[in-house]
């Protein structure tokens, strides 16, 4: 069962954000948790019962048939009798059993919801409505498992009258065969102490099939997981990557719809290059395909036409990890780990020094509110980060972008949870941050572009005009219209 879990997760790990988007995670969870302990229970116990009495069976009827042939054929016969009844509510149980357990993954999946999103159900009064919900989804599986309680213990209860209503038919046969002189009471004795112990042993296995059928089911869901094949992953034979790095980018007639939308084109023949150590900044409404390119670059998604290169080779050809060894990435929404501040700076570079965790922590001024904390930066953060401000997240994450020095750095709205004093000091640390570094910014504050060597504009999954900031301006397109709309009031 441990090597279960470590398979699921391992492939859970594999598997790319598109997944994701289908998926709830609290589906994966229960079927790491619930399906994995339901396994665990039959495996440890119920698999021992069942064997242990596949034996008595077995040894059973070999002493059946020693002791009496005529009699033992007749409980073969009736074998059939048992078995297809057994076959066909078996896999309605197994249906059941499967159904029974995506309930239960409903109810995680609500639950892991509506807790990680406390915070809003509380300030909104939301409770009533998620007690109501919950209450549903509770009912939901409660039906489904009384339904395969009913099948599992119908099966049973035929199973156990049919196989004790061949034992009444031997005794009749074999009591007759024994005032006939064809058999003698010992022998009757002998026969009907077996074929209890066979029914008993038959009762019992009607028993535990159930619960091994539920264990199917469980298995079945699993497996699904399991045999759910990567869209994104490394090639039979990977391409390396050029040493030493230079951070050329390039973007060669791209077009990209995303699974969940697959009408709307999220890129649309989208070509750009940056030149190694240029800093180029994506601007545009919401939706225009900004943070897509991030992602294409990063490969968590493959373009449908074109290519993304990545110092001239095309990303699709090289093993994502060494890929992403290279890029280093600071989203708008920067995720925090239930770690220390330690733990979560060191995640992109697992064996660096507290020395130099701490300078990156320094570069991002984040040291000036982790050093007031209880215990440092040896301090618990909370669950995502709970215990921290958005800046302050937003801090920890540049310091962790700091510190896996890439060759490529791609900032996605990184001051946007900043005020004003904080963002002017992050910004000086990300100015020497991209010094020499290949960076390609997405910002919605136009003010924070203004430095950069050049400016995209993106609309609808195109780039509709690229210049520096002036130039932009004077050109009284898109860009123009949105400097007017955040500048109109400074």
């Amino acid at each position: 069962m441990a090597d279960i879990r470590r398979a699921v997760f391992n492939q859970v790990l594999r598997l790319e954000p598109a997944f994701f988007e289908v998926t709830r995670t609290g589906e994966v969870i229960s079927r790491l948790t619930t399906d994995t302990s339901l396994l665990q229970v039959v495996v440890g116990s119920t698999l021992a019962i069942a064997a242990r009495n596949a034996l008595l069976f077995g040894g059973g009827l070999v002493m059946l048939a020693v002791t009496s042939p005529k009699l033992a054929l007749l409980v073969l016969l009736g074998v059939p009798f048992v078995v297809v009844p057994l076959w066909l509510i078996g896999y309605r149980v197994r249906r059941l059993s499967r159904t029974s357990q995506d309930r239960i993954a409903d109810i995680g999946a609500l639950v892991d919801e509506v807790l990680y999103g406390i915070r809003t159900v509380q300030a909104f009064g939301h409770e009533p409505t998620d007690r109501d919900r919950y209450a549903d989804t509770v009912e939901a599986a409660f039906g489904a498992a009384v339904r395969r309680s009913r099948a599992s213990a119908l099966l049973t209860a035929l199973v156990m009258l049919l196989t004790f209503t061949a034992i009444c038919l031997v005794l009749w046969v074999g009591g007759h065969d024994v005032l006939a002189g064809r058999l003698t009471a010992g022998q009757l004795s002998a026969f009907v102490f077996y074929a209890v112990m066979v029914a008993a042993s038959v009762g019992a296995l009607s028993e535990v099939v159930g619960d091994l059928l539920r264990a199917a089911g469980a298995a079945e869901r699993l497996l699904e997981l399991l045999h759910t094949a990567p869209r994104i992953a490394a090639p039979a034979t990977p391409r390396p990557l050029p040493v030493p790095a230079r951070g050329l980018v390039e973007f060669d007639r791209v077009t990209f719809h995303y699974p969940t939308r697959p009408d709307a084109a999220a890129l649309d023949a989208v070509s750009l290059a940056l030149q190694p150590g240029e800093k180029v900044a994506l601007v545009g409404p919401s939706g225009a395909g900004k943070s897509t390119v991030l992602q294409l670059l990063l490969r968590f998604y493959d373009p449908e036409a074109g290519a993304v290169r990545l110092d001239g080779v095309d990303v699709r050809s090289v093993d994502p990890a060494e890929l992403r060894r290279r890029l280093a990435w600071v989203a708008q929404d920067p995720v925090i780990f239930g770690a220390d501040a330690w733990e979560n700076i060191r995640y992109g570079q697992t064996g660096a020094s507290e020395r130099d965790v701490r300078a990156a922590a320094e570069a991002a001024y984040a040291t000036e509110f982790l050093d007031r904390l209880p215990r440092g930066f040896g301090t618990f953060l909370g669950e995502r980060g709970l215990r921290l401000s958005g800046g302050q997240r937003q801090r920890i994450a540049i310091a962790r972008a700091i510190l896996r020095d890439p060759t490529v750095l791609l900032l996605d709205e990184a001051t946007s949870a900043l005020d004003a004093e904080s963002e002017r000091l992050v910004q000086a640390a990300l100015e020497q941050l991209m010094r020499g570094r290949t960076t390609l910014i997405i910002a919605h504050r136009l003010a924070t572009v203004r430095r950069v060597d050049r400016i995209l504009v993106m609309d609808q999954g195109r780039i509709v005009a690229s210049g520096d900031h002036e130039s932009l301006l004077a050109e009284r397109g898109l860009y123009a219209r949105l400097a007017a709309l955040q500048f109109r009031d400074t």
